[in-house]
């Protein structure tokens, strides 16, 4: 299950919206082996695709680069789709490189850069295997949350 607050959910979607009718791509870092995702940073899809996000590769090696050094993790791998629902396609199948990560889609298919529905859904993608998972979203971040220990599922 993925845990998030609703601030940083609130972000992700915004950014979706704002980049649309582009995918919107980015990280939500959190502490090493935390499982909670804490520090939102939207990155910029080089491709300016409305059909393929790419992260542009020293934005990225810099961004892990800077989570090595904060004992990081990318907690969350975020991208929008504009046209088709919040399910991973072959390609993002493909490119999935972090087993541990939640890989969060949202979908401004119905809305677009306007206020509307949004589709956000939350997967594992491991070993080219796809889990949706359940998605709690809460005020903020509570001691319990802090303290779990990181559970893939």
């Amino acid at each position: 299950m993925l845990t998030i607050d609703r601030a940083t959910y609130d972000a992700i979607v915004a950014h979706a919206r704002r980049d649309h009718p582009d995918e919107a791509c980015g990280v939500v870092a959190g502490a090493a082996g935390s499982d909670l995702p804490t520090r939102f940073v939207p990155m910029l899809n080089a491709a300016r695709s409305p059909t393929f996000y790419e992260f542009d590769s020293t934005d990225l090696l810099a961004l892990y680069r800077e989570m090595d050094d904060r004992d990081e993790e990318p907690v969350v791998i975020y991208h929008s789709h504009t046209a088709t629902q919040a399910y991973p396609s072959r390609t993002d199948i493909d490119l999935a490189s972090e087993p541990g990560a939640h890989y969060v889609l949202v979908s401004t298919r119905e809305c677009g850069s306007g206020a509307g529905p949004v589709d956000f859904r939350s997967y594992r993608i491991a070993d080219e295997q796809v889990s949706e998972e359940e998605i709690r979203v809460v005020d903020s971040y509570t001691d319990a949350d802090v303290a779990q220990p990181a559970t893939k599922e």
